[in-house]
């Protein structure tokens, strides 16, 4: 357990999720999943990491961000801004990514 950092030196993870994901009514989905989504995923490593899940409405956008105090970070960075919490970026996506697709499967079918 690590002691909680203040919110402006937490690596923010901004993911945007495309409508598509969610079927043919993903367009009218994506808000709310994307609320339901944030409530299940917000308690992951919240001592260092402050979760952002929005819908993906612009292709041109990234699906994942990395940003610290509001500055966007390269992917290389938060590999290391990760790794001082013994976490690998890597593993750290792929753990998101599972939980991700379990969240869509469990909202998708009911």
């Amino acid at each position: 357990m690590h002691v909680p950092l203040p919110q402006d030196k937490k690596l923010t993870v901004r993911c945007r999720v495309e409508p598509g994901c969610l079927g043919p009514a993903g367009g009218e989905l994506i808000e709310e999943f994307c609320n339901h989504a944030q409530i299940q995923i917000e308690h992951i490593d919240a001592d260092f990491v402050h979760w952002q899940i929005i819908p993906r409405h612009d292709k041109s956008l990234a699906e994942i961000e990395y940003t610290i105090n509001n500055k966007t970070i390269t992917r290389n960075q938060a590999a290391i801004y990760l790794d001082k919490f013994s976490r690998n970026l890597d593993d750290f996506e792929e753990f998101f990514h599972e939980i991700l697709i379990e969240l869509i499967a469990e909202y998708t079918n009911n």
